[in-house]
């Protein structure tokens, strides 16, 4: 028997897919998570797709500002 509360996922071997990994990801770029949710991503996520969710914001967040610089100067 599990007690799980209704609304909840079990983390014992629930891992996350990666578009949930990327909107982790999304809301830990901005800076606004809540402790329950950050809490509950670290028992499901998967750290590699972390890392490479990670390294797609970063590419995304640089080619947004690299246009933004370039419409600015033009």
């Amino acid at each position: 028997m599990t007690d799980v509360k209704q609304g909840e996922e079990s983390t014992t071997g629930a891992k996350a897919s990666f578009g949930a990994t990327m909107k982790a990801v999304f809301w830990s770029f901005l800076g606004i998570r809540k402790r329950s949710d950050y809490e509950k991503d670290s028992a499901s996520l998967n750290p590699v797709h972390v890392v490479i969710a990670g390294l797609i914001g970063v590419m995304l967040f640089i080619g947004v500002l690299v246009a933004l610089v370039k419409f600015a100067v033009s």
